[in-house]
């Protein structure tokens, strides 16, 4: 992300900061089903904010809510400071960009984006102006006369993008806007939209169950499960500072370790974990009670293949059973004396390895302290 993103991050955290969307104890029943439960989350303007979750977990229904498409159960929904909870669709300061992209096929690129735009503005110039400026922020304007069944997946996905901020909504809402790309284009059309929503300050909120998409584009995530917040928290803190053991296992590869607290001073915290029948050494900020059960969290990354031991390292044995070769990094899946089986990874700084690892091998494994974590929910 660009420092001015990471900058301008402060601001959000701080008290007194005015979101532009405010979620009271919103609730959102379907019959007997409870798709947001009791919900809270304030939004500030210039963010790009993430619903992230699995399937069935409420992010969608909670941004239909936001459009309008939906009405709360319970609670109320703020935007600007005004109550819209039952503010109809076409009278709320958001657009919505869906994932079919829901274009007109009879209707050419300039038409789909002028769509909407038969009052504001007034005059068919300033109408025409506005869809010229839209089609050149995305990079179409050769495209103009074309019909939807003539573009490419991409060129469809600038269309609607255009065809919502064509109206300069305050806060664009966008559920699964890459869902129908292909894996590399939808990469590089991840960093365009930041750096559009970066030009036109314009609050975005993008629905995904994609983890890497989120990570990738937001200033901070909501984590969502069973309709409830799991987490909230900038992509950089969420992945090293998980608060639960369901968003450490959501965000990333992770490995996890049960067991329970022997002693903990001077910050550092010494958890017996049954998984490996071993001390594990954790700097951990928070008073951890003796006996308390724990889960330790490290991520693969963390791990190193060791010959030799520093004194403050954590340390574990184990047998190399599969290896995937990525390219850039090389996962391995090693099995411990007790069964139980992790991986770490490497990143292939060469052609050919520099220390070579094969099926069967053994390796000593090490982390340090500060590279892994403790999860008390």
């Amino acid at each position: 992300m660009s420092q001015s993103r990471n900058q301008s991050t402060e601001s959000w955290s701080a008290p007194d900061a005015e979101p532009v969307v405010r979620i009271e104890k919103v609730t959102k029943r379907f019959g007997e089903i409870y798709a947001v439960d009791d919900l809270s989350l304030d939004i500030h303007r210039g963010e790009f904010f993430s619903l992230l979750g699995a399937s069935g977990c409420g992010k969608t229904t909670l941004l239909r809510m936001l459009a309008g498409f939906e009405t709360p159960t319970a609670g109320r929904i703020f935007i600007d400071g005004q109550d819209m909870t039952e503010v109809p669709a076409y009278l709320r300061p958001v657009n919505m960009m869906f994932q079919s992209y829901a274009l007109f096929p009879h209707m050419t690129v300039a038409q789909n984006i002028a769509y909407g735009l038969k009052s504001d503005p007034p005059d068919r110039e300033g109408r025409s102006a506005r869809v010229s400026e839209m089609m050149a922020m995305v990079k179409i304007e050769a495209l103009a006369t074309r019909k939807p069944h003539q573009l490419s997946g991409g060129q469809r996905q600038r269309v609607a993008l255009a065809r919502a901020l064509a109206r300069h909504p305050k806060i664009l809402l966008l559920d699964e806007p890459l869902g129908a790309l292909d894996k590399k284009l939808r990469e590089q059309t991840q960093f365009e939209l930041v750096n559009l929503q970066e030009r036109l300050g314009i609050t975005f909120i993008v629905v995904t169950h994609d983890q890497e998409e989120a990570m990738t584009m937001s200033s901070r995530i909501a984590l969502l499960k069973d309709g409830r917040i799991e987490q909230v928290d900038s992509p950089r803190r969420m992945y090293e500072f998980p608060s639960t053991r369901y968003a450490a296992d959501f965000i990333g590869s992770i490995n996890l370790f049960e067991g329970h607290v022997i002693s903990h001073s001077n910050d550092m915290a010494v958890i017996h974990c049954e998984d490996t029948d071993s001390d594990i050494i954790v700097h951990h900020s928070q008073p951890l009670a003796s006996g308390m059960p724990v889960t330790v969290a490290v991520r693969p990354e963390k791990m190193r293949v060791n010959t030799t031991i520093e004194a403050d390292q954590n340390q574990l044995h184990g047998e190399i059973k599969e290896i995937a070769y990525l390219g850039d990094v090389s996962i391995y899946h090693v099995d411990l004396p007790g069964g139980k089986r992790i991986q770490f990874t490497q990143p292939n700084m060469l052609a050919l390895a520099e220390q070579p690892l094969t099926w069967g091998q053994e390796v000593q494994l090490t982390w340090h302290p500060n590279g892994c974590g403790v999860l008390t929910q």
